[in-house]
């Protein structure tokens, strides 16, 4: 068994991590400090000069970035005609491993996803593309924190120093954005497209543009993804716009970043289901018809209406309490409308129960009074009595004795001695 290379007398190399295109990555030992690091090391040095310049920028443009969704650079140099980059090592598998067999949920992707566009946002800020999103450039350290990998690519806006020939494309055939196809200039939008295929991948499993790498990278030139109905809505619109064939129709990724953290909560009720809560709600409230003799003239259907409704307090603040803030405004309109609606209902019920109408033929029997003397306890809310309404009738009205005393039969005088008969006494 042969010892492990050493770096500049300092790096000691152990497993292999990943491969690239141009590099391997290896899990090593800083002999100095005593800590385990990540080293890139260029695999073959004789190989072309591009390779070369493309290591060189990397390691470049990472020692000026500082952020901590970005890989930290430790260290570079060149030992052996070898360049090498010393980076810090995150533990933990990357994004395509984890959803190589299974699809993520979408809030567990809403979290990894807010946080690689919050790295985009920064080095988009800073002028840098990075060309070569995908799910083998994004790390899962501890505690699912997120780190973006390999800048080889990258490129600073404006740069005219191309790694590649003018009109071939750069970056990994699934995931290209159709300008990056076509060997277009870049721009940030570039790398947005790039996660939104990212994104869709970690939901499904399932890459949007399988297939050889020309047939992946000509697909997305005559179709867009297809992004499943079964998303939520939010998600499915969000996805839609990041993967637009035009750039200039996708979100900027500090947009991402916020969409994807303003996620609906579980569970809070949708804006259009506040009038059927409202509705529910009030209908439960309604008044229960009490009899009464005839109309309840003595008692406003307002007042019966607003006593109903207040014999169930808890029920309404209860519903109050459960809709988010911003919406009780809307729940109380509702509200409002509803009670119109249920003192309108019952003022018709009164009109059409209460007594005749005017237009009736009916003659209306009077109302009946307690042999005993003590008040009718058929009486409406009010404790008023009821009292017939008038009508046109010619049946001549009956007045009722009152209360306590019983009429007097006529005295009988006899034959031609009733009143106006007779002689005058003198």
């Amino acid at each position: 068994m042969s010892d492990p290379e050493v770096l500049a007398d300092r790096y000691e190399l152990g497993d292999v991590l990943g491969r690239g295109g141009m590099a391997d990555v290896h899990r090593a030992r800083d002999l100095l400090l005593g800590r385990s690091v990540a080293v890139k090391v260029l695999r073959d040095p004789t190989g072309d000069e591009s390779d070369r310049r493309r290591f060189t920028a990397e390691a470049r443009t990472l020692a000026g970035l500082n952020n901590p969704g970005l890989v930290m650079v430790l260290d570079a140099g060149i030992t052996h005609e070898r360049p090498f980059l010393v980076m810090e090592l995150v533990e933990g598998p990357t994004l395509g491993a984890l959803c190589d067999r299974q699809p993520l949920d979408a809030a567990r992707t809403r979290d990894l996803g807010a946080q690689v566009a919050d790295a985009l946002a920064y080095i988009h800020e800073r002028g840098v593309v990075h060309r070569d999103v995908k799910p083998g450039n994004v790390l899962v350290g501890e505690g699912d924190r997120v780190k973006l990998a390999d800048f080889g690519i990258a490129r600073l806006i404006g740069d005219t120093v191309r790694h590649t020939q003018t009109g071939h494309a750069i970056g990994t055939a699934a995931y290209l954005s159709p300008e990056q196809v076509l060997g277009e200039d870049l721009t940030p939008a570039a790398d947005v497209y790039s996660l939104g295929l990212v994104l869709l991948e970690t939901l499904t499993a399932v890459r949007a543009y399988p297939g050889t790498p020309t047939e992946a990278a000509l697909a997305r030139l005559h179709r867009p993804p297809d992004v499943p109905a079964d998303l939520p809505g939010d998600l499915r619109d969000l996805l839609t716009s990041m993967t637009a064939r035009e750039a200039a129709d996708r979100p900027s990724a500090a947009e991402v970043a916020t969409r994807l953290r303003d996620a609906p909560e579980p569970g809070a009720a949708p804006v259009a289901a506040v009038p059927d809560e409202a509705t529910r709600t009030m209908l439960l409230s309604q008044p229960t018809p009490v009899p009464t003799a005839s109309a309840a003239g003595g008692a406003s259907a307002i007042d019966r209406a607003g006593d109903a409704l207040a014999r169930q307090p808890a029920a309404l603040a209860a519903a109050a309490r459960r809709m988010p803030p911003h919406l009780r405004p809307v729940a109380a309109v509702g509200a409002a409308i509803l009670l119109l609606i249920v003192v309108a209902g019952i003022a018709s019920s009164t009109g059409s129960d209460g007594g005749t109408d005017p237009g009736s033929d009916t003659t209306p029997t009077p109302a009946r009074t307690s042999p005993s003397g003590t008040p009718s306890t058929d009486a409406s809310p009010s404790g008023t009595t009821s009292e017939p309404a008038p009508t046109t009738s010619s049946t001549p009205a009956v007045t009722p004795p009152a209360p306590g005393k019983e009429p007097k039969p006529p005295k009988d005088k006899g034959p031609g001695k009733g009143p106006g008969k007779g002689p005058k006494k003198k």
